[in-house]
């Protein structure tokens, strides 16, 4: 699998995935970038939710769930020294759905952190990875 990412200047970079989709990634003011773009740090917590939520809404099905919605927020933060490594990421599922199971919820939640996340299982080691969960009736 390869994705490019070509320079447009300063801290500006533009990528392609292999489906062809595009993003840009760009530094901070405060490091020297103009912000017009996401930061690399982002991504990896973007791709992290994304790795995970994919997880949990498969594992749902298999587990007959009715989910509805599923809304990640990840907190993170990241080491004072260089290289900043993420040091710790909290990850917030608030799940909707009808007659949902809250052992069925945190089952597929642990499946997906210690199982199936190839996001989470490459941060392993570095990050602390912690979650929580809400249920909402709908």
């Amino acid at each position: 699998m390869d994705i490019s990412m070509d320079w447009q200047g300063g801290f500006k970079f533009t990528g392609e995935s292999r489906f062809g989709h595009t993003i840009t990634t760009d530094g901070s003011l405060a490091a020297g970038g103009n912000e017009e773009g996401y930061q690399p740090v982002e991504l990896l917590m973007f791709a992290l939710a994304g790795c995970t939520g994919i997880d949990i809404v498969h594992i749902g099905q298999k587990m007959r769930m009715d989910i509805k919605g599923l809304k990640i927020t990840v907190s993170y933060e990241q080491r004072e020294e260089n290289p900043r490594a993420v040091a710790t990421a909290h990850l917030d599922y608030r799940i909707t759905g009808s007659r949902l199971d809250p052992a069925q919820v945190e089952r597929a939640i642990q499946l997906s952190e210690e199982k199936y996340c190839s996001v989470g299982a490459t941060l392993a080691g570095v990050t602390r990875i912690t979650h929580s969960y809400s249920i909402m009736e709908g």
